[in-house]
């Protein structure tokens, strides 16, 4: 998807192809085990058993991709900047919390209205069902929005220092919400306190490519190379320590979020920073993977369940695997259409009416009035 803001880089677009896929491939791994499924025990699949990780890597590459245009732009245009984001996320949100309203229609309730701010918090429609469940995120992602002009303004005037301060912070809001909260995994998992570190991770790694950037492309394959390893060690020691779900009240999610995110910001850095190009067409696949991601990501846990229900396990040649395989190809290849549709229907008409938002543009408009 390309920014009004910055130059349009492939690279970012291929990144929120993975996390989605990552995503889609976690939820699926549910979907077929409960259908009587073999499942992945070994830790070194945990980036599908632990694939949720997705949802950290798109925290990080916001972060990431807002504080570049920041540091391109000298500044965010505050009210340019959130028109841009509710063009950005608010159509297919909103069609997401309608549809759960109304799945929901016989417990809701007038205050129900105000989930739409907090789709991670309590007992919000869009948590009610595997259809609409994946827009927890969205609240969370909307939040980030809302403080980053600001983060980005101080950032910029006193440095990394002010991220690094802000993750210290964070770093005692982990440790002090931990002894209070009987369901600290889940508290870690879709809240501020969990989840902002990851944004600010993002931004400070933007910073850090832009210093670096010489040195960065000049040893991308090797960081590439140490950062993928550093992914899948990350999920593999979660997978074999506190996987989710199985430990509502561990230590080893304090600080969870901040390893998954160091982890996901060597990639986005290595992958930016990496010079060879993928084969035309792959580049072309992947970057519209990376443009129908919004939609792919809320849509597939719907179309996953919708699956499930009305076909149940299906074992062409009965082979456990084989069929997997063949079973995550198709749900995966209707997933996609079904996001472009979403795309071109509800998300590009309002994607057309986004403005550039960058400091840049305001200096150009005050020129103009003197």
């Amino acid at each position: 998807m390309q920014s009004l803001n910055l130059q349009y880089n492939p690279r970012i677009d291929q990144l929120r192809w993975l996390a989605a896929t990552i995503v889609f491939l976690f939820h699926f791994q549910l979907e077929y085990r409960g259908l009587g499924g073999p499942a992945l025990t070994t830790p070194w699949a945990a980036l599908i058993t632990e694939g949720h990780t997705g949802v950290g890597l798109f925290f990080t590459l916001s972060g990431f991709l807002f504080m570049q245009i920041a540091q391109h732009q000298q500044g965010i245009v505050v009210r340019d900047f959130l028109r841009n984001r509710v063009l950005r996320i608010f159509p297919l949100f909103l069609t997401i919390f309608l549809v759960a309203t109304s799945i929901g229609r016989d417990n809701f309730q007038p205050q129900d209205i105000l989930y739409l701010f907090a789709t991670n918090l309590g007992h919000a429609p869009t948590s009610g069902t595997p259809v609409t469940g994946a827009a927890w995120t969205i609240s969370l992602e909307f939040l980030f929005y809302m403080v980053f002009p600001f983060l980005a303004r101080f950032a910029l005037e006193r440095g990394k220092r002010y991220l690094l301060e802000l993750l210290v912070l964070m770093a005692f809001f982990k440790l002090a919400a931990y002894p209070v909260n009987d369901n600290s995994t889940l508290m870690y998992f879709c809240t501020f306190v969990g989840r902002f570190d990851q944004f600010l991770i993002g931004m400070l790694a933007a910073m850090v490519y832009r210093e670096h950037r010489a040195q960065l492309h000049r040893f991308a394959p090797w960081l590439l190379l140490a950062a993928a390893v550093l992914v899948v060690a990350d999920t593999a020691a979660m997978h074999r320590l506190a996987p989710f779900g199985a430990a509502p009240k561990s230590g080893f999610w304090i600080f969870w979020s901040m390893l998954e995110s160091l982890g996901w910001a060597a990639v986005i850095v290595a992958w930016v920073a990496f010079e060879p190009r993928l084969p035309g067409l792959v580049d072309r696949v992947l970057c519209q993977g990376g443009k129908i991601s919004f939609s792919f990501y809320l849509l597939h846990m719907g179309l996953l369940h919708l699956l499930a229900t009305r076909f149940g396990r299906v074992a062409p040649t009965g082979n456990g695997w084989l069929d997997a395989a063949i079973m995550v190809t198709v749900s995966y290849g209707l997933t996609w259409g079904l996001a472009t549709l979403s795309y071109r229907a509800i998300e590009e008409p309002f994607l057309r009416m986004r403005r550039r938002y960058g400091a840049e543009k305001l200096g150009q408009a005050q020129a103009l009035h003197r």
